[in-house]
C-alpha cells in the first residue's frame, strides 16, 4: 500500500473502498474517466464530511488514488470548480466551495444587513473600531469634506451571517451630520436604519465600484477564509436625502458564501 492510500484509509475506512482505480470506459458505452473521477470526488466530500475550505487531496495525490492522469484529474476538478462544488487557489490547490446565497446590496441604497432583514438568516456584527478619526485621503475626497482636519466616525466591522462571516466593512461617516455617532452601539444594529431612525437620515442613492481582488493575511483571518482566496474589493459612497455625500466605505466580500445580484432597467 503507498503512503498516499494509507494515509486515506486512516481517515475512513469506507472512503478506502471508493478510492479504487476507475474503469476505463468501454467504447460506446459508460462514462468518460473525468466523469467517473467527478463523481468519486463528490462522493469523498460527503462521505468524509468535508467542510467549507477544507482542502482537497492534490493533483498528483488523486492521481495516484484513482489510477487515472493528471489531464483527468484536471479536466474533473474544472468541472467542479464550474459546479461551484469547489475552488481553486494558485499554488496551494483545490478547496471545498460553500453554499452560496444570492445578494443584491450592491444595486440597491438599502445595505447588506437591510437585505437579509426578512430572510431566516441571522445577521450578527463584529465592531473592530467605532471612534472620530480624520479621513483618509481618499475618504475626504469621496465625501467632498472642505477640511482634511474634518472628523468622521470610522466603523470598521465584520458582518456575519448564520455565524459566518461575509463581508468585512470599513466605513467613515461625516460626523456633523450624524453627531455623536461614535457613542452610538453598533453591534446589533444596521447602519442605514440608525442613520434613519436617530438622525432622520436615509439614503436616496449610492455609487459603487467593485473589482475582482485576492485576502491578504489580515482580511482572511477576519472572514475565515484562506490567504490569497479570491474576494470581490468594493468601494462605495452614498448620499443622503440633500443628495449630499454621507457615508463612504470600502469592503470585502467573499465569493464562496454568496453571489451579487444586480437588476438592471
Amino acid at each position: 500500500m503507498t503512503e498516499t492510500r494509507r494515509r486515506a484509509s486512516r481517515s475512513s475506512p469506507d472512503l478506502l473502498a471508493s478510492l479504487k482505480p476507475l474503469a476505463p470506459r468501454e467504447a460506446g458505452s459508460g462514462l468518460p474517466l473525468w466523469s467517473q473521477l467527478k463523481t468519486a470526488i463528490q462522493t469523498m466530500i460527503v462521505t468524509e464530511q468535508l467542510g467549507e475550505n477544507a482542502r482537497l487531496p492534490s493533483e498528483s495525490e488523486l492521481c495516484e488514488l484513482f489510477g487515472v492522469s493528471r489531464t483527468v484529474v484536471r479536466e474533473a476538478l474544472n468541472q467542479l470548480v464550474y459546479e461551484r462544488v469547489i475552488y481553486k487557489l494558485q499554488g496551494k490547490g483545490a478547496f471545498v466551495a460553500g453554499k452560496r446565497d444570492d445578494q443584491g446590496f450592491l444595486g440597491s441604497n438599502i445595505g447588506f444587513s437591510g437585505e437579509l432583514h426578512h430572510t431566516d438568516h441571522a445577521i450578527s456584527r463584529t465592531i473592530l473600531r467605532q471612534e472620530l478619526s480624520k479621513p483618509t485621503e481618499r475618504a475626504r475626497e469621496m465625501l467632498n469634506l472642505a477640511s482634511p482636519d474634518e472628523p468622521v466616525v470610522a466603523l470598521d466591522r465584520v458582518l456575519a451571517v448564520d455565524g459566518v462571516p461575509r463581508i468585512l466593512v470599513l466605513t467613515y461617516v461625516v460626523s456633523r451630520l450624524a453627531p455623536g455617532f461614535e457613542q452610538v452601539p453598533m453591534h446589533n444594529r444596521s447602519l442605514y436604519e440608525t442613520l434613519a431612525r436617530r438622525y432622520g437620515i436615509t439614503m436616496r442613492r449610492a455609487e459603487r465600484w467593485l473589482e475582482a481582488a485576492s485576502a491578504t493575511a489580515e482580511q482572511a483571518k477576519l472572514l475565515g477564509i484562506p490567504k490569497g482566496a479570491p474576494v470581490i474589493a468594493i468601494e462605495s459612497i452614498s448620499y443622503m436625502q440633500t443628495d449630499e455625500p454621507i457615508e463612504y466605505y470600502t469592503a470585502v466580500y467573499r465569493t464562496d458564501h454568496a453571489r451579487l445580484h444586480f437588476i438592471v432597467s
